[in-house]
């Protein structure tokens, strides 16, 4: 938003519940803000004490937009699928939609990586328990995550000696009624988890991200540090494989997570770690994308 402010755009914002479509159409009450942008100041981001305002709602049709950028966070429940069914209702050769709703509905963020079976970790998804513990025993350690969570909710490292194995995984599992992936836990994770930012399936920044104290996980959310760090060979190889069925599937703004040289994770409904990288490598992450988007909303 401050970098479509700053090259001199309107900015409007919503919610889902103020969606709506009317005579085939998806419309929206809208509010207009202004942006007071953060400033870094001795390496941290400072925010203004009244960083924005915003103008009263009015209903607008959202084909009146140029973009319009879905960024809720997970998980992706009903309300959440609902208003991909709405933005569906928006003409994509007249308005763009980041990222695009049918991607949305079909790419969950764990799931949608095991298409790239070359780049990522000897992965399953069960919610059988026998299933599950042959596999971890295989593996000697894994971790599972739920299908429907964010900034690394519910993420359990688990070993077969583990006394309290069953339970975990009746846990995660909600006693057997929802699948989980397991992934094969890798001993690169304590050097950190790194999120590469793609737009339309290019590599245009990363970050690391480092577990810290006790805490396994290298997720900013839970405590992790960040870390400047490079797009490495094997970083560009993961996504050129992953970047053609990206734009496919119309997701233009996406965030990988890759650890040891495996991509782990898709993230595609509000990728974070842009802050971080602006301030870690003086880029301006936000402008670029802003500026693809141009591109894209003028094109024929």
């Amino acid at each position: 938003m401050e970098a479509a402010q700053a090259l001199g755009h309107e900015v409007w914002i919503t919610q889902a519940q103020n969606l709506s479509v009317v005579n085939s159409q998806a419309w929206a009450l809208l509010e207009k803000v202004q942006l007071k942008p953060v400033q870094l100041s001795q390496g941290h981001w400072v925010v203004s004490p009244q960083w924005y305002s915003v103008s009263d709602a009015v209903l607008c049709s959202l084909a009146d937009m140029d973009a319009v950028f879905m960024r809720t966070d997970p998980p992706v429940t009903i309300p959440y699928l609902y208003a991909t069914y709405i933005l569906d209702y928006i003409n994509p050769e007249q308005t763009l939609v980041i990222n695009a709703p049918r991607g949305l509905r079909m790419a969950n963020e764990k799931m949608y990586a095991l298409q790239f079976q070359e780049v990522i970790p000897e992965t399953i998804v069960s919610q059988d328990k026998s299933v599950i513990r042959k596999f971890v025993e295989q593996q000697g350690a894994a971790v599972i995550k739920p299908l429907g969570g964010k900034a690394g909710e519910g993420i359990l490292l688990i070993e077969p000696s583990d006394r309290n194995f069953n339970s975990l995984v009746e846990i995660s599992t909600q006693r057997g009624r929802e699948p989980v992936m397991v992934q094969a836990y890798l001993p690169a994770a304590k050097d950190g988890d790194k999120r590469i930012i793609l737009l339309n399936g290019k590599p245009i920044g990363a970050v690391n991200r480092i577990p810290t104290g006790k805490e396994f996980r290298g997720n900013m959310a839970v405590g992790g540090r960040v870390a400047a760090t490079e797009i490495t060979l094997q970083d560009h190889k993961i996504c050129t494989a992953v970047g053609p069925k990206l734009q496919q599937d119309g997701l233009y703004f996406v965030g990988i997570d890759v650890i040891g040289g495996y991509l782990t994770e898709v993230n595609v409904t509000s990728p974070t770690g842009i802050r971080e990288i602006d301030r870690l490598n003086g880029t301006c992450l936000g402008k670029e994308v802003i500026t693809w988007v141009e591109t894209m909303s003028h094109e024929p």
